[in-house]
Protein backbone atom coordinates (compact mmCIF):
# COMPACT_ATOMS: atom_id res chain seq x y z
CA UNK A 1 0.00 0.00 0.00
CA UNK A 2 1.23 3.68 -0.99
CA UNK A 3 1.04 6.17 1.96
CA UNK A 4 -1.56 8.32 2.16
CA UNK A 5 -1.66 11.54 2.60
CA UNK A 6 -4.74 14.01 4.38
CA UNK A 7 -4.06 17.25 4.86
CA UNK A 8 -0.57 17.19 4.31
CA UNK A 9 0.08 14.63 7.05
CA UNK A 10 0.96 11.24 6.26
CA UNK A 11 -1.57 8.78 7.42
CA UNK A 12 -2.60 5.23 7.43
CA UNK A 13 -5.92 3.71 6.38
CA UNK A 14 -5.24 -0.18 7.30
CA UNK A 15 -2.55 -1.92 8.98
CA UNK A 16 0.57 -2.82 6.66
CA UNK A 17 3.72 -4.57 7.69
CA UNK A 18 7.42 -4.11 6.40
CA UNK A 19 7.67 -7.45 4.87
CA UNK A 20 5.47 -10.56 4.40
CA UNK A 21 4.53 -12.41 7.42
CA UNK A 22 4.68 -15.18 5.87
CA UNK A 23 8.33 -15.57 5.68
CA UNK A 24 7.82 -15.95 9.24
CA UNK A 25 5.75 -18.74 9.24
CA UNK A 26 7.60 -20.69 6.68
CA UNK A 27 10.81 -20.62 9.15
CA UNK A 28 11.54 -24.28 10.03
CA UNK A 29 12.90 -23.79 13.37
CA UNK A 30 13.40 -28.05 13.64
CA UNK A 31 16.79 -27.10 11.46
CA UNK A 32 18.10 -24.94 14.22
CA UNK A 33 20.67 -25.32 16.68
CA UNK A 34 19.36 -23.27 19.34
CA UNK A 35 17.48 -24.92 22.10
CA UNK A 36 14.79 -23.62 24.17
CA UNK A 37 13.53 -25.33 27.47
CA UNK A 38 10.53 -25.38 27.43
CA UNK A 39 10.32 -25.60 23.39
CA UNK A 40 8.98 -22.17 21.86
CA UNK A 41 9.60 -20.63 18.22
CA UNK A 42 7.90 -17.60 16.04
CA UNK A 43 4.68 -19.86 15.35
CA UNK A 44 4.39 -20.70 19.37
CA UNK A 45 6.19 -17.95 20.96
CA UNK A 46 3.91 -18.90 24.84
CA UNK A 47 0.64 -17.92 25.95
CA UNK A 48 -0.83 -14.42 23.97
CA UNK A 49 2.33 -13.24 22.66
CA UNK A 50 2.93 -13.36 19.02
CA UNK A 51 6.28 -12.45 16.64
CA UNK A 52 5.69 -10.65 13.07
CA UNK A 53 7.03 -8.03 11.25
CA UNK A 54 6.78 -4.29 12.16
CA UNK A 55 3.63 -2.83 11.72
CA UNK A 56 2.58 0.78 10.76
CA UNK A 57 0.40 0.41 14.08
CA UNK A 58 3.56 0.05 15.86
CA UNK A 59 3.56 3.56 16.78
CA UNK A 60 0.87 3.35 18.91
CA UNK A 61 1.88 0.14 20.36
CA UNK A 62 4.97 1.28 22.12
CA UNK A 63 7.71 0.25 19.62
CA UNK A 64 9.27 3.52 19.90
CA UNK A 65 9.13 3.14 23.59
CA UNK A 66 10.62 0.00 23.92
CA UNK A 67 13.60 1.28 21.65
CA UNK A 68 14.18 3.55 24.22
CA UNK A 69 15.42 0.92 26.53
CA UNK A 70 18.32 0.17 24.43
CA UNK A 71 19.36 3.77 23.10
CA UNK A 72 18.60 7.23 22.76
CA UNK A 73 15.54 7.77 20.45
CA UNK A 74 14.69 11.33 20.23
CA UNK A 75 10.97 13.02 19.79
CA UNK A 76 9.53 10.78 16.88
CA UNK A 77 6.29 11.84 15.76
CA UNK A 78 3.56 9.35 14.18
CA UNK A 79 4.50 10.97 11.01
CA UNK A 80 8.20 10.48 10.76
CA UNK A 81 7.51 7.38 11.66
CA UNK A 82 5.32 6.07 9.34
CA UNK A 83 7.67 7.87 6.62
CA UNK A 84 10.74 6.00 7.26
CA UNK A 85 8.56 2.61 7.34
CA UNK A 86 7.61 3.24 3.76
CA UNK A 87 11.19 4.30 2.91
CA UNK A 88 12.20 0.80 4.43
CA UNK A 89 9.69 -1.16 2.45
CA UNK A 90 11.03 1.25 -0.67
CA UNK A 91 14.08 -1.09 -0.48
CA UNK A 92 12.53 -4.48 -0.70
CA UNK A 93 14.64 -7.60 0.71
CA UNK A 94 16.52 -5.03 3.12
CA UNK A 95 14.97 -4.54 6.21
CA UNK A 96 13.44 -7.01 8.30
CA UNK A 97 12.35 -5.61 11.53
CA UNK A 98 10.75 -8.03 13.66
CA UNK A 99 8.27 -7.81 16.83
CA UNK A 100 7.17 -9.61 19.71
CA UNK A 101 3.73 -8.49 20.50
CA UNK A 102 1.64 -9.11 23.61
CA UNK A 103 -2.19 -9.56 22.61
CA UNK A 104 -3.60 -9.98 26.00
CA UNK A 105 -1.72 -6.63 27.34
CA UNK A 106 -3.71 -4.48 29.72
CA UNK A 107 -1.70 -1.41 28.70
CA UNK A 108 -2.11 -1.54 24.70
CA UNK A 109 0.65 1.37 24.16
CA UNK A 110 2.94 -1.20 25.70
CA UNK A 111 2.56 -3.81 23.58
CA UNK A 112 5.62 -4.23 21.26
CA UNK A 113 7.40 -6.14 24.06
CA UNK A 114 10.56 -7.31 21.74
CA UNK A 115 12.48 -6.21 18.68
CA UNK A 116 15.43 -6.94 16.49
CA UNK A 117 16.15 -6.01 12.47
CA UNK A 118 18.04 -7.80 10.49
CA UNK A 119 19.61 -5.55 7.01
CA UNK A 120 20.77 -7.29 4.05
CA UNK A 121 23.77 -5.81 2.56
CA UNK A 122 23.93 -6.12 -1.16
CA UNK A 123 28.46 -7.06 -1.73
CA UNK A 124 29.56 -7.97 -4.81
CA UNK A 125 32.41 -9.90 -3.11
CA UNK A 126 31.82 -14.02 -2.78
CA UNK A 127 29.74 -13.67 -6.39
CA UNK A 128 27.71 -10.92 -5.60
CA UNK A 129 26.48 -12.56 -2.23
CA UNK A 130 24.46 -10.86 0.75
CA UNK A 131 25.46 -10.26 4.57
CA UNK A 132 23.33 -9.87 7.29
CA UNK A 133 23.72 -7.71 10.11
CA UNK A 134 21.57 -8.17 13.49
CA UNK A 135 20.52 -4.92 14.97
CA UNK A 136 18.54 -3.18 17.68
CA UNK A 137 18.05 -6.16 19.65
CA UNK A 138 16.06 -5.37 22.65
CA UNK A 139 13.18 -6.94 25.15
CA UNK A 140 10.75 -4.83 27.38
CA UNK A 141 12.56 -5.12 30.85
CA UNK A 142 9.25 -6.59 32.59
CA UNK A 143 9.18 -9.52 29.87
CA UNK A 144 12.81 -10.87 30.44
CA UNK A 145 13.85 -14.32 31.43
CA UNK A 146 11.17 -15.63 29.15
CA UNK A 147 13.77 -16.62 26.66
CA UNK A 148 12.27 -13.93 23.96
CA UNK A 149 15.42 -12.34 23.29
CA UNK A 150 16.85 -15.63 22.36
CA UNK A 151 13.90 -16.17 20.34
CA UNK A 152 13.45 -12.69 19.00
CA UNK A 153 17.30 -13.22 17.74
CA UNK A 154 16.71 -16.72 16.69
CA UNK A 155 14.16 -15.37 14.50
CA UNK A 156 16.86 -12.93 12.77
CA UNK A 157 19.36 -15.56 12.45
CA UNK A 158 17.06 -18.14 10.61
CA UNK A 159 16.17 -15.41 8.61
CA UNK A 160 18.95 -14.66 7.55
CA UNK A 161 19.60 -17.95 6.42
CA UNK A 162 16.11 -17.65 4.27
CA UNK A 163 17.32 -14.71 2.79
CA UNK A 164 20.58 -16.54 1.83
CA UNK A 165 23.16 -14.50 3.70
CA UNK A 166 26.50 -15.68 3.64
CA UNK A 167 27.07 -14.66 7.04
CA UNK A 168 25.56 -12.48 9.77
CA UNK A 169 27.46 -10.20 12.41
CA UNK A 170 26.51 -8.13 14.82
CA UNK A 171 28.31 -5.03 17.38
CA UNK A 172 27.78 -5.56 21.28
CA UNK A 173 29.21 -4.49 24.37
CA UNK A 174 31.59 -6.83 26.20
CA UNK A 175 29.61 -7.95 28.81
CA UNK A 176 27.40 -9.13 25.93
CA UNK A 177 29.40 -11.51 24.06
CA UNK A 178 28.84 -14.74 26.05
CA UNK A 179 25.56 -14.60 25.77
CA UNK A 180 25.82 -13.95 21.71
CA UNK A 181 28.30 -17.00 21.70
CA UNK A 182 25.97 -19.08 23.52
CA UNK A 183 23.69 -18.63 20.45
CA UNK A 184 26.72 -19.50 18.01
CA UNK A 185 28.36 -16.32 17.42
CA UNK A 186 31.90 -16.17 17.74
CA UNK A 187 34.72 -13.26 17.41
CA UNK A 188 36.78 -13.28 14.08
CA UNK A 189 40.37 -13.83 15.38
CA UNK A 190 42.26 -10.25 14.14
CA UNK A 191 38.91 -8.70 13.76
CA UNK A 192 37.17 -8.39 17.44
CA UNK A 193 37.55 -4.37 17.89
CA UNK A 194 34.35 -2.47 16.52
CA UNK A 195 35.67 0.75 15.20
CA UNK A 196 33.15 4.04 14.75
CA UNK A 197 32.90 7.63 13.50
CA UNK A 198 29.72 9.77 14.94
CA UNK A 199 29.58 12.34 12.22
CA UNK A 200 28.58 16.24 13.57
CA UNK A 201 25.39 17.27 11.87
CA UNK A 202 26.13 20.36 9.74
CA UNK A 203 24.86 23.88 10.36
CA UNK A 204 23.47 25.21 7.55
Amino acid sequence: MAPVYENGVLSELDEEYLYDPAILESLDFDKCSVKFNPPISPSHPGPGLRVRPLSTNDYDKGFMKLLSQLTEVGEVSREQFLRRFHDMKQCPNTYYVTVVEDTETDHPGDAVIGTATLVVEQKFIRGCAVRGRLEDVVVNDTYRGKQLGKLIVTTIMMLAREMNCYKISLDCKDKMIPYYESLGFSLEPGNSNYMTMRIPKCSL
